[in-house]
């Protein structure tokens, strides 16, 4: 565990989710951050499974007022 948070916007998707789970590997914990709130939580949950630290928010990183 190091004293790094990962912050991964669009950690619902493919490619953030491929990011969020590389990035957990390394001993970080990551917040998954996606518009879809179900789909973050998803792959918060697949790296938890998988012995990692990971936490989920609902994120509109389009909205600078969000």
């Amino acid at each position: 565990m190091t004293d790094r948070l990962a912050v991964v916007v669009g950690a619902g998707g493919d490619i953030g989710g491929a990011c969020a789970r590389a990035l957990a590997r390394t001993g970080d914990p990551v917040l998954c951050a996606d518009l879809d709130l179900g789909r973050a939580e998803r792959t918060a949950a697949a790296i938890r499974a998988a012995g990692g630290e990971a936490s989920a928010l609902r994120v509109d990183a389009t909205d600078p007022g969000f």
